[in-house]
């Protein structure tokens, strides 16, 4: 069993080093990839002998194959100490408690290698991909990389359940925590050692909601996630339980919304910090016609509901106050890609300047309908108030642009 490598310290200001991963010792390893266990003594030992012997004939620098054992009950630990024992290139670990997260985290934590990677022990997926995978993060161009079952070129055999349960985990991902990554759920992944050791700390979950945690915390950090196309077959006699891992998945996720939605997620060490360049034009544009419109459509509903009682005039200002909080909040988040809390309150006092004048567009515009058409229908109304809050959105996006934003320069960017 090794001994722990000394912790390192890392300036927390600094994006991480992307110079190629060679070491300056020749002999040492380039790429550590760990296989997690537990209980896996049938499939432990094939799939070690042939990792090893892909590594050997296929991957041009030292290596180094890393079994975590987490708390394993049956042969695999005896197995595994006879491979460390015979293969001068791999070790073993042994931690106390069950949990994948927690055993990548220990495995990773200890290796001296400056390229981090992990592979399922039933090697599901093909190693052919092994070396396109760290290729990216060796040469300095990538931080993380990561196999993917969901993108084009990749070919997979496995069944519809589980083909189902995959493609709704990650559309789920998508819609709830607005990733960019295609796939979080395939053993088949890689890091840069310097970044492990900035995300690693930052990872609460140590079950199988640890890559996809990982993954969202990176990609927030603006870190480069590298996708590889697999070929991928399915193992039948795989004894992970997915009802409790789609449950703990959903709580994993539903934190995670929770920590976006507050700004406390964690990654701020790793961001480029002040200094980085908002969201260029084109991307602002389009992500401030997606608030808009989302904004718009709740100004109406809340005006719809609202008018019956309250009337015109108080309808519309009540429907716009509420969601001209909401539009600021999303547009300083989402368009202008501002986190935490720092300048938030001066950004909603003018947020809300821009409100008046939003108020006094469609305010004016439904006074004038109503006075050159006193009877005017409920339907002409709305269509009067979406030509208005038409020509709001634009007065909006550039103040919001010119002046409501313009003097958080000293806030934290994404």
């Amino acid at each position: 069993m090794q001994k722990a490598a000394p912790a390192t310290v890392c300036d927390p200001d600094r994006l991480p080093d992307r110079s190629p991963a060679l070491p300056a010792d020749p002999s040492a390893p380039v790429l550590d990839v760990v296989v997690p266990v537990f209980n896996e003594e049938r499939d432990l030992e094939p799939g070690v002998r042939r990792l090893h012997a892909h590594l050997r004939d296929t991957f041009p620098y030292p290596f180094r194959i890393t079994v975590a054992d987490n708390a394993s009950t049956d042969a695999t630990p005896r197995i595994a100490a006879r491979l460390a024992a015979e293969l001068p290139e791999v070790r073993w670990l042994r931690l106390a408690e069950k949990g994948r997260g927690r055993a990548l985290r220990a495995a990773w934590s200890r290796s001296p290698a400056p390229v981090l990677a992990y592979v399922d022990v039933d090697l599901s997926t093909g190693l052919s991909a092994l070396l396109p995978l760290v290729a990216p993060l060796i040469s300095g161009h990538s931080d993380l990389a990561i196999g993917t079952r969901l993108a084009p070129g990749a070919r997979v055999v496995r069944g519809p359940k589980r083909e189902f349960v995959s493609r709704c985990y990650n559309a789920l991902l998508r819609s709830t925590l607005a990733v960019g990554f295609s796939d979080a759920q395939c053993g088949f992944k890689a890091v840069r050692r310097e970044v492990a050791e900035r995300l690693l700390p930052l990872v609460r979950d140590a079950e199988w909601f640890f890559d996809t945690e990982l993954l969202v915390i990176a990609e927030r950090a603006g870190l480069r996630i590298h996708e590889v196309p697999v070929d991928w077959v399915d193992d039948p006699d795989s004894r992970v339980d997915l009802r409790a891992t789609a449950l703990a998945d959903l709580r994993g996720i539903t934190r995670l919304g929770r920590a976006l939605a507050r700004g406390t997620l964690p990654p701020a060490g790793l961001r480029a910090g002040a200094d980085a360049p908002p969201p260029g034009l084109v991307a602002q544009l389009w992500r401030f016609a997606a608030v808009g419109a989302v904004s718009t459509l709740g100004h109406l509903l809340l005006y719809a509901a609202l008018r019956p009682a309250a009337g015109a005039q108080l309808a519309n200002a009540l429907a716009l106050l509420v969601c001209a909080v909401g539009n600021t909040a999303a547009n300083r988040r989402l368009t202008f890609g501002l986190r935490g809390r720092g300048g938030a309150l001066g950004h909603h006092l003018r947020g809300l300047a821009v409100f008046v004048l939003g108020l006094a567009l469609t305010g004016g515009a439904l006074a004038a309908l109503h006075r050159l058409a006193p009877g005017a229908e409920r339907g002409t109304e709305l269509a009067v108030l979406v030509a208005a809050n038409l020509a709001a959105t634009l007065l909006r996006f550039m103040l919001l642009r010119a002046w409501v934003f313009r003097a958080a320069a000293g806030g934290t960017r994404a």
